[in-house]
Parts: C-alpha cells; sequence; structure tokens
C-alpha cells in the first residue's frame, strides 16, 4: 500500500473513531450513575434498535475476518462456521431470550441465583462469563492486529502489538464512560457499517461472475488447487476420525454457545419487556442471516478472485481474505478505486472490533462487580460504588485481552472464537437451562455444572494441539498435547451438564418449591420481572 492510500484508511479509522468517541461523550454526560444506566442503558431500547445491537454484537471480526478465511482456504469445510453461527440463534430465541429478561437483571447469576443460595452461585457464574468473554476478547485483539498489519504492509510484532493495545485502551475508554448505552449506540453504527460494506462486495463478487454462482464456485474450486474436493466436506475435518470428532465437537460448541454468551444475554435486559426481547431476536436472526449468506459468497469469491496462496502467504489462518478481496474488486493493488475500497473494508473491519471488544467488556466487567465483587461484599455499598467497581474491572480486563491477544496473535480468529463459543456451552448454558427447567435443582448443581463445564473445557484445550505438539500451536517448541482435538465440545458440553445432575442428586439442599413456582411463572409471563 502506498502512503496515499494508507492515509485513507487511516482517515476512516479516524473518523469512526471520532463518533464513537463523540457518542460515547455525549452519553457520559446525560447518565444518572445508576446500575440500571450503567449495564442496562435504562431499558430504554426498542426491539429494531436492540436488534441491530445484538446483531453489532454477534457479527464480530471472527464472522467478517475469520469465517470467510476459512472458507477462502477450506471451502465447504469452512462454510460450516457460518452454518453453525446462524442455526444458534434457535436455541437463543425458542430457550432463553424471554425467560432471561423476565428472570433476570444484568447479568446470567442473576437468573440462577433467583432461587439459589447467591453467593456461591455468583462467584461461580460470575468466574464463567468473565472467562468467556476474555477468551472472546483474545480474537478480536488477534484480528485487529492482522488487519492494522496488512495495512500497514507490516508483519512485524511491534505492529501489531501496538494495535492491539490501542484497541484495548479505546475499549476501556468506551465502557468505562459510556456504559451500555453508548455501547448499544455504537453497535448500531457498527452493524449498519458492515451491513453496508459486505453487501456492497457481494455485489462486486457476483457483477465479476456475471451473477453466475455456478461459475464462481467452479472458479474457486480451481484455484484452490484441491479440485472438486474444495467443494465437498472434508478437506478440513474429514481426514480421519479425529477430524471428524473435531468437527462434531465444533459444531456442538457453536449451537449450543451462543445461548451462554454473557455479551448477548446481557442484550436482553436493554429491552422493557420479554416480549421487546424476542422481537430483538427475530430482527437479529433476519439481519444475521443475511450477513452469513453474504459472507459465503465473500469466502469463495476470496478463493476465486485472490486465490488461496495469496490468502496465506498474507496472513496464514487465512484473516486478511476480505480485504484483499476488496483491494482485488477496486482495482488492484496500485489502482484509487482498489485502495479505496480497501481502506472502507478495513476500516468497517475496525470498526467491527472496537464495537464487539466494547460489548464483551461491559458484559465481564458487570460480571465482576454484579456477581463477584458484590458477592464478596454480601450485597454492602449503594450502587453507585459497584458501577465505579466495574469501570475499575474494565481496566484490568483490558489488560488480560491484550496480554492474550499478543500471545494468539497467529490463530484464525473464528477458531479462536470456536473456543470461547465451547467454554460458553460447556459451563454457563447447563446452568441456564437446569435453572430455568429442573424444579428439583439444587445450589450444589449450579456450582458443579459450571464448575464441572468450565475446568474439563479449559483443561482440555490447554492438552490440546492448540497450545502445543505442532506447528501452529501457540508454543511449538514444546509437546503437552494429550487431547487430540482442537475443539473440546464434545466432552466437556455433556460433563457440564452431568456434574449438574451429579451434584444435585447428591446435595442434601431441599429445594424450594415456592421459588421454583415464582421463577417459573415469572419467566413465563413476565409478572414481577425488573
Amino acid at each position: 500500500m502506498t502512503g496515499q492510500h494508507q492515509t485513507l484508511a487511516f482517515v476512516l479509522f479516524s473518523a469512526f473513531v471520532a463518533v464513537t468517541l463523540g457518542i460515547t461523550t455525549w452519553v457520559s454526560r446525560r447518565r444518572h450513575g445508576s446500575a440500571e444506566e450503567f449495564y442496562a442503558g435504562g431499558r430504554l431500547f426498542s426491539p429494531m434498535e436492540n436488534g441491530f445491537a445484538i446483531a453489532g454484537d454477534y457479527m464480530s471480526a471472527a464472522s467478517f475476518l475469520g469465517v470467510t478465511g476459512l472458507i477462502a482456504l477450506f471451502g465447504y469445510d469452512g462454510l460450516l462456521y457460518a452454518v453453525g453461527f446462524l442455526v444458534a440463534w434457535l436455541v437463543v430465541l425458542f430457550l432463553v431470550a424471554e425467560l432471561v429478561r423476565n428472570c433476570g437483571r444484568f447479568t446470567l447469576a442473576d437468573v440462577v441465583a433467583a432461587r439459589m443460595n447467591e453467593r456461591p452461585v455468583r462467584i461461580a457464574a460470575g468466574t464463567s462469563s468473565v472467562t468467556v468473554s476474555v477468551l472472546y476478547l483474545v480474537a478480536q485483539m488477534v484480528g485487529a492486529g492482522s488487519l492494522v498489519a496488512l495495512l500497514l504492509g507490516r508483519t512485524g510484532a511491534a505492529a501489531q502489538a501496538w494495535t492491539v493495545i490501542g484497541v484495548g485502551a479505546l475499549m476501556v475508554i468506551y465502557v468505562s464512560l459510556g456504559g451500555m448505552r453508548a455501547t448499544t449506540w455504537i453497535q448500531i453504527v457498527k452493524a449498519v457499517l458492515l451491513l453496508g460494506g459486505t453487501i456492497a462486495l457481494t455485489v462486486l463478487v457476483l457483477l465479476r461472475f456475471h451473477g453466475d454462482l455456478d461459475r464462481l464456485l467452479v472458479t474457486a474450486a480451481e484455484r484452490s488447487g484441491h479440485g472438486d474436493a474444495f467443494l465437498a466436506p472434508g478437506l478440513r475435518y474429514g481426514g480421519d476420525w479425529t477430524a471428524r470428532f473435531d468437527f462434531i465437537s465444533l459444531g456442538l460448541a457453536l449451537v449450543l454457545g451462543t445461548a451462554g454468551l454473557p455479551h448477548i444475554l446481557s442484550r436482553f435486559y436493554t429491552v422493557p419487556t420479554a416480549r421487546a426481547a424476542r422481537r430483538s431476536v427475530v430482527w437479529s436472526i433476519g439481519l444475521i442471516g443475511g450477513f452469513y449468506l453474504m459472507t459465503l459468497v465473500l469466502g469463495f469469491g476470496a478463493a476465486a478472485i485472490v486465490g488461496p496462496e495469496a490468502v496465506r502467504d498474507s496472513n496464514a489462518a487465512g484473516n486478511t481474505a476480505v480485504p484483499l478481496l476488496a483491494l482485488d474488486l477496486g482495482g488492484g493493488a496500485d489502482s484509487t478505486g482498489g485502495a479505496v475500497l480497501f481502506a472502507i473494508v478495513a476500516a468497517v473491519a475496525f470498526a467491527t472490533i472496537l464495537a464487539v471488544v466494547a460489548g464483551i467488556t461491559l458484559a465481564s466487567s458487570a460480571s465482576v462487580a454484579h456477581d463477584l465483587y458484590a458477592s464478596l461484599r454480601r450485597g454492602r455499598g449503594p450502587a453507585r460504588s459497584e458501577v465505579t467497581v466495574a469501570r475499575f474491572a474494565a481496566v484490568g480486563i483490558g489488560v488480560i485481552a491484550i496480554a492474550l491477544g499478543l500471545l494468539a496473535r497467529d490463530l484464525n480468529v473464528a477458531f479462536l472464537v470456536g473456543l470461547a463459543f465451547a467454554v460458553a456451552a460447556s459451563a454457563n448454558l447447563p446452568v441456564l437451562l437446569y435453572s430455568l427447567f429442573w424444579r428439583g435443582f439444587t445450589t450444589r448443581g449450579a456450582v458443579w455444572a459450571v464448575y464441572g463445564g468450565l475446568v474439563p473445557a479449559l483443561g482440555l484445550v490447554v492438552l490440546s494441539p492448540v497450545v502445543s505438539g505442532s506447528p501452529g500451536s501457540l508454543f511449538p517448541a514444546v509437546d503437552f498435547q494429550y487431547f487430540p482435538l482442537e475443539n473440546p465440545g464434545i466432552v466437556s458440553i455433556p460433563l457440564g451438564f452431568l456434574a449438574g445432575w451429579l451434584g444435585t442428586v447428591t446435595s442434601d439442599e431441599v429445594p424450594d418449591e415456592a421459588k421454583y413456582a415464582e421463577t417459573e411463572v415469572r419467566s413465563l409471563t413476565g409478572a414481577g420481572a425488573v
């Protein structure tokens, strides 16, 4: 990229950052400092606004950069990520959205603690929520580093490191000053920009092939070097039985993990009623569904137009496939059109990362303050002090995410998000479903369900090829790989449900029938909901 083109991209970056900082400043002057304002934006958003915000929260760097890169490199097997991400919303729509809105107040732990001994449940659920959030944040940091390294034409560690630090600093500012209201508007702006950019690229790809999808797929297969195998299952996940089980594990994590993501659950509290929460999900499904259909075109378009080899040369994990596609569609690296389109796409991707990290950081800082801190203080202290703790927590979580993002900068962002989904499905989903639907569920069962999914999921990741034992690992020079799968979901998700059941049946606690009845009526009717 020439200096002029880099300048153009940075002008667009700066424009988005300036707008979002302006929103944050405006909101910070209007906020009242209450917990409800900071965590839930006053519950004043409409279903359409919240639907766009949910879509903005969910359509992350993993989707825009990671999924398209995997499709460009692995064809059909990369497409499976998009399918899993979308199908997951049916679980959210039918099992979670309305019930969580009626039973909770700010976090996942609110739903579980409604009928349990609060302190151990809140500590367990808060710990799990922060862990999932940090894993998700790492993926966004890696995406930011890859993107700006490509923009600057520098692949060195220093350029990526400063980018990750810059993103971390901005997300702390957004959350600390603006809370949920600013974060929501940033996500709405980002969703509109991302959908607009994706539509434009999709139209250009289709125009390049005169609307002939068959020609697009055939060309992608020819350039892939794999022929027809590029369009069939098995290129990444079909080599042997280990790879096939890895695919099943990934699918389980993607489909079940969304319903346990803290930053998605917290979005249901920003609307006034459960009906509004359900309508928000319907809006988000429409937006997210359209987006993932377009990522399929972009992924195969990158394979057909740019070529997998060029994508891999730029970034081994495929995270830069979409910016390279934009550069080519605009006329090439030396053309003004290519530079403009590249800069727009890079700015949109950067906006995507900033908005998503703000939402995740807010959810995790809420868990620290509302669940962990409040439990340790046994509920003493005014709400304002809790909000102050949340702001400090945002800084601490930002520092941790930056450090891990620097460590994992060579991994594919969609793959990293898959790990976060696996932990969410293993630790958060079992305790959430048991709390909502099992009359005999107890405090011990809730605590065991969380730790029984969280500890195995993290432990299996540490012992997997992701961390050691292969050239693409975090630590390729050492080998303590004892678990053959890259995604732990197929083992850790059943263990989470099993631990919850085992903890309940071995507990001496007598389930409170009255509290369960109250929770059931509240979840189904909204009577008594905050």
